[in-house]
Parts: C-alpha cells; sequence; structure tokens
C-alpha cells in the first residue's frame, strides 16, 4: 500500500545531525556560518564522513533531502563553501554528479550559484537525469471520484509524485505530493489509496482531465491545492492566467 504522505513528512523523519555531516570548511549553522580558511585541512575521519555521505546522495532519498534542508539553511559563504568541497571531491567519488548538485539546486534561488550548479550537472551523464517517462496511475470510487497518482521521475533512480483526489468538473479534495521518493518507493499499480485500488493508466487523458478539473476547481471559486502549482509544467498550465477564470 502507498498512501500519500503530507508534504515535508519525510523532513520531519531526518535527524540531521547524525546523518548529515558539513561539508569540509562549513558547518550548517545557518547565519553564523563561516567558512574555514584555505589553507585548513579536514580531520581524516571527517573527510571520510562527509564523502561516504556524498555517496549515498545517489541512491538514499532521505539524504538527498537532507543535504537540500541543510543548504538552504546556510549563509551565503557557507554555500559557497559547500559547492567549493564538491568541485574539489566530485572527481574522486563514483557518484553521479547531478546526485551531488540536485538536491542544493532545489533550493538554491541565486543565479550565479544556480548557474555554477548547472554547468557542473552538464559535465555528468545526461542519461542519469533524462529520458525516462512519467507513469499515471489512476482509480475510481463512489460516486465518479477520481484518485491518480503521477510519478514523474527526476534524476537517477529518484521521483516526486502527486497525489490528488478530485471530480472532472468540480474539482480536487485534495492533492498533495511527494517531493522525492527513491523509485522503489514510489507507487505502483495495485497500490490502494483510501480504499480505491490504483491501476496504471495512460499518461494523456489522466493528464488532460487534470487540467480540466483544475480549470472547474477555479471557476467554482476554489483556492488550488499548492502541490498542483509543483507540477504545473505537466499541464503546461499557466495558474496565474488560471486564477484569473474565477
Amino acid at each position: 500500500m502507498n498512501e500519500p504522505r503530507e508534504p515535508g513528512s519525510q523532513r520531519a523523519r531526518l535527524d540531521l545531525g547524525d546523518r548529515t555531516p558539513a561539508p569540509p570548511g562549513a558547518a550548517p549553522c545557518g547565519e553564523a556560518c563561516t567558512t574555514a580558511s584555505a589553507d585548513a585541512v579536514p580531520e581524516p575521519r571527517i573527510l571520510a564522513a562527509w564523502r561516504e555521505w556524498l555517496g549515498a546522495l545517489a541512491n538514499d532519498a532521505d539524504a538527498a533531502l537532507a543535504a537540500a534542508d541543510v543548504y538552504a539553511g546556510l549563509a551565503p559563504e557557507a554555500r559557497d563553501a559547500w559547492l567549493d568541497a564538491l568541485a574539489e571531491d566530485a572527481p574522486g567519488l563514483s557518484v553521479p554528479l547531478v546526485a551531488l548538485y540536485a538536491p542544493l539546486l532545489a533550493v538554491e534561488a541565486d543565479p550565479e550559484r544556480r548557474a555554477r550548479m548547472e554547468a557542473e550537472i552538464a559535465l555528468g551523464d545526461a542519461s542519469a537525469w533524462r529520458g525516462r517517462p512519467i507513469r499515471a496511475l489512476s482509480g475510481i470510487a463512489p460516486g465518479g471520484v477520481r484518485v491518480v497518482a503521477l510519478v514523474q521521475p527526476v534524476y537517477l533512480r529518484f521521483v516526486r509524485v502527486l497525489w490528488c483526489r478530485y471530480l472532472p468538473d468540480e474539482g480536487f479534495s485534495w492533492a498533495r505530493h511527494d517531493s522525492l521518493l527513491s523509485e522503489g518507493d514510489a507507487p505502483r499499480s495495485g497500490a490502494v489509496v483510501e480504499g480505491v485500488s490504483l491501476e496504471t493508466t495512460p499518461l494523456t487523458p489522466v493528464v488532460e482531465e487534470l487540467a480540466h478539473a483544475i480549470l472547474a476547481h477555479r471557476r467554482r471559486g476554489g483556492e488550488l491545492p499548492s502541490s498542483l502549482r509543483e507540477f504545473a509544467d505537466l499541464f503546461d498550465a499557466d495558474f496565474e492566467a488560471i486564477d484569473d477564470t474565477r
């Protein structure tokens, strides 16, 4: 059974202090962070823990979410130190570059740091983050209510999942999402959500029906669940324009 979880539930389960070592030269301490001097040499055990944890970013969704959480709390100079440490250590790791940078890119707004990370990702194997199709699963509850899960590959074997319950001509009861899951934890045919069994369904009609439900929801004056906006690219939707349809 793959019941959808409340957004952020994975982060709530993380013990960041135990699972997320600070990169050499930075500490996860928000505005108080300072970078180490250029001549400082990290202790071997700290460096080993850091590199071991970086290796986990390729297959552990919780580690990737932890990286995003800690990086988001760093001061600008500590973020730069993190990226410097990655640039130094990445060539010696058997980890796809996208695994090292994608969690950080997801929470970085600074154009220069974003460009730096995107350039590093571009140096890696594009097959690590392109090409896999989106999967749709759906089921129908009594009264014609739809329950849908859209599974969108992100990079490597990680996916994000949009879960929805709605009536096509009325709108949404709820929509939630998992921002990052290991593919093995994603829903598959036979998953049961709120008593409804989901089966693999062609993607196009599901997306078209969801787009119709979005318009119906707004025309009825409802506020769209924020999770739908996270997946606006799937619907080719201009949510600002949709908001004007009320």
